[in-house]
């Protein structure tokens, strides 16, 4: 490499002019997306994600809280849905509460209980077929169905109908017409802050039932019926039982009313084990009739599209198609196109850059060496000043079309008089460099 520094002084480069972000590497913007401008634009659903998981981590949370301690209303879940506290206080008053999981054994212990018994039964699930329901209409004294379901109603009670919910925020009295000596000693019931109660509705023209805590629409929350020796009570809302609303009102007066009535309470919570065991049904007994026969069509359609579109006709044909562009043709559209679009700048930057490659191997550089080195090689070789060989190379900028056929002039120019610096005296010098051809405008 040749030092210049030696030979003659350097007057100070000027500021050279910004090139365009497309040809120099160094001012060129990067093209691969950064872990920040990639973290902006995916901000939105990262948040969105992570919203995604607060709400499912809560209600996880919630959901596990509620069924960590057992079922809703189980005689031993401490959780807000289960009903522990009133059983624990039933106990304290000296009621024998018996838990059960399966009917068979609810109607043993009622019937081995000395003094009668209470049976609560709460099919939240609806277990229960109606076979297994006619089996509670004489099971015990006093049967207490919490939250009655359809199929309870028509196998006990088809008279009476569902009532809907009542209004939120407000307590409901048991009225004059509540013939329920728990109910009057409750005085009114009411369910959470910001919930109603669900009701029943007893007919007009249903005999032998009485109805207490009655909302303004003629629907009430306990309904009793039956005879003295298998009275039924049903009481629409779990709620009225629940741990995390049993303080409200009056609902715990109501629940030990009627649950402490007699000395032994079975608790009767419908399991799996009440459901009918045996062999599941196959998919074929699942399926409706119609599906057998679309599926054959579908499977007939796929066979005659197969053949349809499978068959050939005839052997391949190959055809050459002309694939070699030719140099002088790509080099001709892109000066049309920079022609077009004035980009005067882009055009001369284009040759400059393939100047500077071709003086820098003539000069013997590496291919690392930066632009200052090979300005001074150039420099050197030529004995033409720093600045302008740097104005050739970069700091001139045409402002019309005639400056620019007029720079690439000079380019070549300088192209050759590098030639001619490094070419030994005593061989023949070569003609010139092949011509540099022009972009015309």
């Amino acid at each position: 490499m040749i030092d210049t520094g030696a030979r003659r002084p350097t007057a100070a480069p000027a500021a050279a002019p910004a090139l365009d972000p497309a040809l120099d590497p160094a001012l060129a913007p990067a093209v691969t997306p950064t872990l920040r401008a990639s973290g902006r634009k995916a901000a939105f659903w990262l948040a969105a994600a992570a919203g995604a998981l607060v709400v499912a981590v809560i209600a996880l949370l919630l959901n596990g809280a509620a069924i960590a301690g057992g079922p809703a209303l189980g005689r031993a879940n401490p959780a807000p849905v289960g009903a522990k506290a009133v059983a624990e206080v039933l106990a304290a008053q000296g009621v024998d509460v018996i838990t059960a999981d399966s009917l068979d054994a609810a109607l043993a212990a009622t019937a081995a209980a000395a003094g009668g018994a209470t049976l609560l039964v709460y099919d939240e699930n609806a277990l229960l077929d109606a076979e297994q329901i006619a089996r509670l209409q004489d099971a015990a004294a006093h049967t207490v169905v919490v939250d009655p379901g359809f199929a309870l109603l028509q196998g006990l009670a088809p008279e009476i109908g569902f009532g809907g919910v009542s209004a939120a925020d407000r307590a409901i009295e048991a009225g004059a017409s509540c013939a329920s000596a728990a109910g009057e000693r409750a005085g009114s019931v009411a369910a959470l802050p910001g919930a109603g109660l669900k009701t029943l509705r007893i007919p007009a023209n249903a005999a032998g039932y009485a109805g207490c805590f009655t909302d303004g629409a003629g629907a009430s929350v306990l309904v009793q019926g039956g005879d003295q020796d298998a009275r039924l009570s049903f009481l629409a809302d779990p709620a009225i039982l629940a741990n995390e609303s049993i303080t409200a009102a009056g609902n715990a007066a109501l629940a030990l009313g009627l649950l402490g009535e007699a000395p032994t309470l079975v608790w009767y919570l419908p399991t799996l084990a009440d459901v009918a065991a045996g062999a599941p049904p196959s998919m074929a007994e699942l399926s409706p009739g119609w599906v057998t026969p679309v599926m054959a069509l579908l499977v007939l359609t796929g066979v005659a599209a197969a053949v349809a579109y499978g068959r050939r006709f005839g052997p391949l044909v190959l055809e050459r198609l002309p694939v070699t562009v030719r140099a002088s043709e790509t080099m001709e559209g892109r000066s049309r196109l920079y022609a077009r679009s004035s980009a005067r700048l882009r055009a001369v930057d284009a040759l400059r850059l393939a100047a500077i490659g071709r003086i820098a191997g003539r000069l013997g550089l590496a291919r690392t060496a930066s632009f200052d080195e090979v300005v001074a090689a150039a420099s050197a070789a030529t004995g033409l000043p720093l600045h302008a060989v740097r104005s050739v190379l970069v700091d001139e900028q045409p402002q019309n079309d005639t400056a620019m056929l007029a720079l690439s002039d000079r380019l070549a120019g300088l192209e050759n008089a590098v030639i001619r610096g490094t070419t030994p005296p005593s061989s023949p010098a070569p003609s010139s460099t092949p011509p540099t051809e022009r972009m015309e405008p």
